[in-house]
């Protein structure tokens, strides 16, 4: 039974060949295809009024110095969000819930935010790695605490996006199991976590746009730190 569980987040493959990359591709087929015309219909207007409020958000941290990655920022929003929901529709596949992918896609980009700061001011860079007014004696120690805490920025932001989305799966899991297991003997029960159910559904919803909002933003804030 427990292993039954954790099925769902292994990859799916045909004939011996992981599907995770159609996976991961599949979300961005549901986008409407660039057309000649600048607004082609309700779904084309809806697509540009949620890229313009999630490039607006994104972009409010940054300074104009920032502004240049934009479209990475904004493609990696709407990648993670796309992954995120089309994973709680039931018989898929949420590619955001293995964490060597989270990993792939917070490592580079922190490297770059990093790179970009020694690159471009780094006496600034190091800098963070010593508060101002230190005590002597406390200064090896704090630049150690401080470049661990530089160093594990990838890990926490892969590691807390893999938990939250495997969290709420999980949960949805038991609970539906457990929906379906009293609906011959209690049905009473049954209907009551049916309801729990479906709130939490909506919640995991809420989760899967936060989340995918969450890793970017962070991203867009150590981008700040080193421009």
């Amino acid at each position: 039974m427990n292993l039954s569980f954790f099925d769902q987040f292994s990859s799916p493959s045909l004939l011996g060949i992981p599907l995770i990359l159609v996976a991961t591709l599949l979300p961005a087929l549901l986008l409407p295809s660039p057309n000649n015309r600048w607004i082609t219909g309700r779904l084309s207007v809806l697509q540009l009024w949620l890229i313009n409020l999630i490039t607006k958000q994104l972009m409010m941290p940054l300074d104009k110095k920032g502004h240049k990655w934009a479209l990475i920022l904004t493609s990696l929003m709407l990648f993670l969000l796309l992954n995120n929901l089309l994973g709680l529709l039931p018989y898929t596949f949420t590619p955001t819930t293995q964490l060597s992918m989270n990993l792939a896609l917070a490592f580079p980009l922190w490297l770059a935010t990093l790179l970009t700061g020694l690159r471009n001011q780094p006496s600034m860079s190091l800098g963070h790695l010593l508060p101002e007014g230190t005590p002597t004696p406390l200064i090896p120690a704090l630049i150690l605490i401080e470049t661990t805490s530089l160093l594990i920025r990838p890990l926490a932001l892969g590691v807390r996006l893999t938990a939250n989305l495997t969290a709420g799966h999980l949960l949805i899991q038991l609970i539906s199991t457990a929906t379906t297991a009293l609906f011959s003997t209690m049905p009473a029960i049954s209907f009551l976590t049916l309801i729990i159910l479906f709130l939490l559904t909506i919640l995991e919803v809420a989760v899967a746009m936060i989340q995918a909002y969450v890793f970017v933003l962070l991203l867009s804030l150590y981008l700040q730190e080193n421009i």
